[in-house]
């Protein structure tokens, strides 16, 4: 399985050959704020992974994570993924702008949240679950 921080490096290289190219942002961005989001999310990754291969946590079509199906997970770890959701939801959310932010552009924020949305979807392991532009569930 790849490390999450070479999926999100590749996500970040393939952002900048996409449509935000044009307008001159620079994706690949490293600042203090967004070395220590990318580190946060690595982390967690390695905690989320198997709730992303079993079904219960999916890729939502807005850049984020959601609980899935909840019968999915023991009722004794519900909590625990609940609070990664929860942690993971406020990184991206926190990257998405510091990116944008650090860009001078803070108005960028949404097109970004769009791209990264839909590479992390299309870079997501075979059997991940993810929502299709219309909110419904698929499995890649």
């Amino acid at each position: 399985m790849r490390s999450w921080l070479t999926v999100l490096t590749w996500i970040t290289c393939a952002l900048a050959a996409g449509g935000l190219a044009r307008a001159q942002a620079n994706l690949e961005i490293n600042t203090p704020a967004i070395a220590s989001l990318k580190a946060s999310m690595q982390q967690r990754h390695a905690q989320l992974a198997a709730f992303y291969a079993s079904g219960a946590v999916g890729l939502t079509r807005d850049g984020l994570i959601a609980l899935r199906d909840a019968n999915a997970v023991p009722l004794a770890q519900r909590q625990q993924v609940n609070a990664l959701i929860a942690a993971e939801t406020q990184d991206r959310l926190a990257l998405y702008r510091e990116i944008a932010r650090a860009n001078g552009r803070p108005e960028w924020e949404n097109d970004i949240r769009a791209t990264f949305a839909q590479r992390w979807i299309e870079k997501a392991q075979p059997g991940w679950y993810y929502q299709s532009a219309s909110g419904a569930w698929a499995r890649k």
